[in-house]
């Protein structure tokens, strides 16, 4: 058996786990278990003094969240341009 093909279920395994994990907790649809969602609403905007519920949560509860995830998208999107403008480079010559 091919390395690659290896790699290939054993990703797909790892997947599989992953989703049947999340899909078949306990807590997985429950609103009772967000306590944190309900603290966010309920104290959000005395807290941050935000105007906007959305805003508070984002920028002030989950800032660093909000930052992992904003760099990720930028890395994200600095590798496609690489290798869009390094794939146009390669076909020209």
């Amino acid at each position: 058996m091919n390395p690659r093909d290896v790699l290939f279920f054993l990703c797909l395994a790892v997947l599989f786990v992953m989703i049947a994990g999340v899909l078949f907790h306990e807590d997985f649809g429950r609103w009772d278990s967000r306590s944190v969602a309900n603290y966010y609403l309920e104290r959000g905007a005395e807290e941050t003094g935000s105007s906007n519920i959305v805003s508070s949560i984002v920028w002030d509860f989950r800032g660093f969240d909000t930052l992992g995830e904003e760099t990720v998208l930028f890395t994200a999107a600095v590798g496609v341009f690489t290798v869009i403008i390094f794939g146009f480079r390669r076909r020209k010559r």
